[in-house]
């Protein structure tokens, strides 16, 4: 749901900052979209859809996870030559990372957990489970290999959606912030570029 946010804020950025510059608002031309499509396709199945996602196994989770964001990053290598897409492939690099070391899903320590869903019994958090539905596996904080690269953050209190996010996740939404904000209205009009 953060990404959401971002792609708003963006947006409604970009949108402020053309005006004020005087300039179209213009999204920057994408190569290769189908990518991100056929990417997120079979994680909403496995992670977001309660009838699909029993359809799957921890393995199958897990392989689903890994080849998704290497898809992703095949789309940001496509678009490389703009900034918010280097930050944002930073930010999938740092997750693959996290999660490839870890088995295949990304650590989430229990305390963390408890944090998120104060309601449930800490007896509930075993070691080495798949939280739900989940692209998380609970580990523990000292076993986990690169920790501080696992979702570790926690977002305030007041924030509507309670959520913990990696490093990586937040450079991917500033990458996506980014890419809407700034590139957008900057782009120029290629009219504008050609003589007389």
């Amino acid at each position: 749901m953060i990404l959401v946010l971002a792609i708003a804020a963006g947006w409604l950025t970009g949108l402020v900052r053309s005006w004020i510059v005087r300039k179209p608002y213009r999204v920057p031309e994408l190569s290769r979209t189908w990518l991100v499509l056929v990417a997120v396709a079979p994680q909403l199945l496995i992670f977001q859809i309660p009838y699909t996602a029993g359809w799957f196994s921890d393995t199958w989770a897990s392989a689903v996870l890994v080849i998704s964001q290497l898809l992703l990053l095949g789309f940001v290598w496509f678009n490389r030559d703009l900034v918010g897409f280097r930050i944002l492939g930073l930010g999938l690099i740092l997750n693959l990372l996290v999660i490839i070391l870890n088995g295949g899903l990304m650590p989430l320590a229990p305390e963390t957990a408890q944090a998120l869903y104060p309601e449930v019994s800490p007896s509930v958090w075993q070691i080495g489970s798949r939280p739900g539905m989940s692209k998380n596996i609970l580990l523990l904080y000292e076993d986990t290999r690169l920790a501080f690269l696992s979702d570790s953050i926690l977002l305030p209190a007041w924030f509507p959606w309670t959520r913990a996010l990696s490093p990586g996740d937040l450079l991917i939404v500033l990458g996506v912030f980014w890419l809407l904000a700034v590139e957008s209205p900057a782009k120029p009009n290629p009219q504008e570029l050609s003589p007389g």
